[in-house]
This record gives C-alpha cells, sequence and structure tokens, in this order.
C-alpha cells in the first residue's frame, strides 16, 4: 500500500484566525480512513522532512521534487526524491504562494512590508513586478495565488498579520480577492471575506475557490470572460470550525487544492478535508500534531 507523505509543510495548519501561528510541532504519523478515488483504508501519513521555517506554497515538480516557501528564512526551498533538502532560490522578498505559469516562469506573492507585490521570481534574469497596488494602495500582506492558461493571476490578500491574540493591524486595503489580466492591471473582484487565504481553479476554469481562514465555508464564484467573478456562494462547509472570543469563527482553512477529478482539497484545523465537485465532504485525511 503507497503511503501518502506530508512533507512537514505545517503552517499552512493555521492555529489562529488573525495570528501569525509560531511553528507548530512537528506532525506524527497518522492514519487515513478510506476515500474512494483518493486514499486507501489504513495507509499512513508520513512525515518526510521537517525543521523548516514558514512553510507555504508547495508545487510538485515535473522530476518529483518538491518546491516550498519558508517565509521566516526569506527562501525557497527544494526536497528532492531521495528526501535531501537544498536551497532552491534565495533572496524572496518574503515569497508565500508560488504557481507556474504557461511559459514556466515561477511567480509568487512577496510579503515583505512595504515591498508586498506579485510578481515573477524564477529564472533570473526574468524577474518581474506584475502588480505591488491595487488604485495606487499597497499590498498589505497578499497570500496565496493560482495563474490561469490565459497568464492571469488570481490572488487572496487577507492583509497584514496580527501578534496572537489581537485583530490585525490597520492597512490600506480591506481583504479582498484580486485579478491581475495578463499584461493589465489589478482588479478587486470579491470582498466581504473576513481572512481570504488558500485561492484555486477548477480543472476547466469556469469556477474560483477561495478558502476563508475566519469563516465557515470554502466559497466558490463563477468565473468571466474578463476574470472577473459573480454568483459568490458557499460551496462546502468546513467540518472543524472553533468560535473565537470576538464571536467570529476560526477554521484554520489555509491551503487549497484541486485535483484532475475536480476533488477539492482543503487544509484547516481538521486535517486534509476532501470535498467532491459538488462540495459533499468525501472525507478527511488526519494529521496528527
Amino acid at each position: 500500500m503507497r503511503a501518502l507523505t506530508i512533507a512537514a509543510l505545517t503552517s499552512v495548519l493555521a492555529t489562529g484566525a488573525y495570528a501569525q501561528a509560531p511553528a507548530p510541532p512537528v506532525v506524527a504519523e497518522s492514519t487515513a480512513t478510506a476515500i474512494p478515488g483518493v486514499i486507501a483504508a489504513g495507509t499512513k501519513v508520513e512525515v518526510i522532512k521537517s525543521g523548516f521555517t514558514g512553510t507555504e506554497g508547495p508545487i510538485g515538480m515535473p522530476d518529483g521534487s518538491l518546491i516550498f516557501t519558508e517565509t521566516q528564512a526569506n527562501r525557497i526551498t527544494r526536497i528532492d526524491q531521495d528526501n535531501n533538502s537544498t536551497p532552491f532560490l534565495e533572496n524572496t522578498n518574503g515569497s508565500n504562494g508560488l504557481a507556474f505559469d504557461s511559459k514556466g516562469r515561477l511567480i509568487s506573492v512577496q510579503t515583505t512590508p512595504g515591498k508586498a507585490l506579485i510578481g515573477v521570481i524564477y529564472p533570473k534574469g526574468q524577474e518581474a513586478t506584475l502588480s505591488d497596488n491595487f488604485d495606487g494602495k499597497p499590498y498589505g500582506r497578499p497570500n496565496d495565488l493560482v495563474v490561469d492558461k490565459k497568464g492571469g493571476v488570481y490572488f487572496s490578500e487577507p492583509g497584514p498579520n496580527a501578534a496572537p491574540g489581537q485583530p490585525p493591524p490597520a492597512a490600506p486595503l480591506s481583504p479582498a480577492v484580486y485579478y491581475v489580466p495578463a499584461g493589465g492591471k489589478s482588479m478587486r473582484i470579491a470582498e466581504g471575506i473576513v481572512r481570504p487565504n488558500g485561492i484555486q481553479l477548477s480543472p476547466d476554469e469556469k469556477t474560483l475557490y477561495v478558502n476563508d481562514t475566519a469563516g465557515e465555508y470554502v466559497l466558490a464564484f463563477d468565473i468571466k470572460p474578463d476574470g472577473s467573478v459573480g454568483n459568490r456562494r458557499n460551496f462546502a462547509k468546513y467540518p472543524t470550525v472553533n468560535k473565537t472570543p470576538t464571536g467570529g469563527f476560526n477554521s484554520g482553512a489555509d491551503g487549497l487544492a484541486i485535483d484532475n477529478g475536480g476533488r477539492v482539497y482543503v487544509v484547516s484545523l481538521g486535517g486534509v478535508h476532501v470535498f467532491s465537485a459538488k462540495g459533499d465532504l468525501l472525507g478527511t485525511i488526519p494529521l496528527s500534531l
């Protein structure tokens, strides 16, 4: 039976709706129950590597390796098929979410205070800023992104993180989701999301999914021809949601992924939740902290 491996990218398991949580403990081995078409019952969830700082934005590479950001170390790290880790790119301007475009360029959301932007970070010599403001106002702390087939970039902007137990600091822009068309200016396409986080497209690129770390639901939107969105709806309810002392919600929802069958994977406080393309909960892959 093939094991499901996790590279200890545990910072995606947010522990507070508004705070940048301290590095969580190493993930212990756990065992999954059956999720048809996804994972067999009894499959062990194994830690393949740990000891990283501020891990985000994992991407599987064609050669079987994995790259991801270490936001606190200001670098992108690579783990090869033999579980060896090496720096992939240094001095990444606090890169968080990552995605490749159709040209093979690596695009990241870059979060250094006062220098936040969406831009090409690799290959060397092709670095470029795609967007660093909306209507002249700088971004606070963009989080995640996904690139469409036309080269446009959707990204989430929850605003700056806060100290534990404190509300987020004031920012020029309120939390929102944006779209940067290829060669164009940033468009604000969705507001009213408390802490927009993980973001992904359906395989046919007709639907945009957005996690809300401080909400009860994965959100879905229909995509219009110009890249804007409409028909906002609650796609699926997170199985594990806590109430905050102020009466809000903390789902811990962070990373999002979509497979070729349209299944939606959400990392939250309860583990990795797997939903059908219709929003039905198919099961949860447990993560033991």
